[in-house]
């Protein structure tokens, strides 16, 4: 057993070679935070291993019993009028030990004023995207290690132009129940085009993730610690904004260390009474808050909150999360129980 999860680790880890670099990747909406208790935990949390139908859509190794006819529904008003959604569903057979899961993401990027070369108006157009995944996950024998896998189907249209994709999600889970910890590795969007915009096949955004998650013990805590794209590094990039300059016009570069760099591949969250009717989701991430605050200036950004409320079979979420001084997003979400 230990050398199987050994040589799964190996094969996993092999994919690092193979990452791509931020900004150069197509299909980007699948990085969109897929519902508002993830947003209010930093954006990216991959260890929820409860009720929580949406979390399949990110670590497909969480997919559990306890998601059993579960119906997640997720609106958010995203930055520039850009709005999406999310919905995921579990349903368990077979004796309730086989857990199939299905969840799709749609992103509407709205109208736009189109014009040729010469300025003359061609009228309006829109852009929409779609992400469709079907996700199982099993336990390894009988140890506390789960592993799970999504298979996705990806459609694009951006004006005239179209592309079809393809992507599998893989997840190894870990979980102790004395300490009440979990630990998790997943790799995510490992796929490619089917059909290209303009004839030019262009990748999907890669990632490699590590999260852990437990609750304090005698307090109604639960903190969560994700280190994303850990296949992209370094991954901080120096802000012309900060270099300095000396007297005699000499310019120097923002210097960004070892820590800086490890820093910007974190994201803190915790949940207060995480099994509570109602619960406090506080996150703070710290890439975002570096890429988009200003210097010389707070404005707080990287730092998000939400709550949740139950009420008999549905429970009720929202999220508030912070980018910049003129642009924040809310998240809304609500899961119902369909037994």
């Amino acid at each position: 057993m230990i050398r199987k999860i050994s040589i799964l680790l190996q094969l996993l880890f092999t994919t690092l070679l193979f990452a791509q670099v931020g900004g150069e990747t197509t299909y980007q909406f699948l990085n969109l935070i897929s519902s508002p208790r993830q947003a209010a935990l930093g954006g990216k949390v991959f260890t929820n291993i409860d009720y929580d139908v949406t979390q399949a859509i990110f670590n497909p190794a969480t997919i559990n019993v306890a998601m059993d006819n579960q119906l997640a529904l997720n609106y958010t008003s995203f930055l520039g009028g850009i709005s999406y959604g999310t919905a995921a569903y579990a349903y368990t057979i077979d004796r309730r030990t086989k857990t199939f899961h299905a969840g799709i993401t749609y992103v509407n990027y709205g109208s736009f004023d189109g014009y040729d070369e010469a300025g003359n108006s061609t009228g309006s157009f829109s852009g929409n995207e779609t992400a469709l995944s079907l996700g199982y996950a099993l336990q390894i024998g009988y140890s506390d290690f789960y592993l799970g896998s999504n298979v996705k189907l990806i459609t694009s249209k951006l004006e005239q132009y179209n592309s079809i994709g393809a992507a599998l999600d893989f997840g190894l889970l870990y979980i102790n129940d004395d300490l009440d910890f979990v630990a998790t590795l997943v790799v995510r969007n490992l796929g490619t085009q089917i059909t290209t915009y303009a004839g030019l096949n262009e990748p999907i955004p890669f990632e490699v993730a590590f999260g852990m998650s437990q609750r304090l013990e005698n307090v109604p805590i639960r903190w969560h610690v994700t280190f994303e794209n850990l296949q992209n590094w370094p991954i901080a990039k120096p802000n012309p904004a900060r270099s300095t300059s000396d007297l005699n016009g000499n310019q120097t570069d923002e210097k960004i260390g070892f820590l800086g760099q490890v820093i910007r591949h974190t994201i803190l969250g915790a949940e207060i009474f995480p099994e509570g009717g109602f619960n406090i989701r506080l996150g703070y991430n710290f890439r975002r808050s570096e890429e988009l605050r200003i210097v010389d200036q707070r404005n707080f950004s990287g730092i998000s909150a939400g709550i949740a409320i139950k009420m008999n079979t549905m429970r009720f979420s929202y999220t508030h999360a912070r980018y910049t001084s003129a642009a924040n997003s809310n998240f809304f979400g609500l899961q119902i129980d369909l037994q």
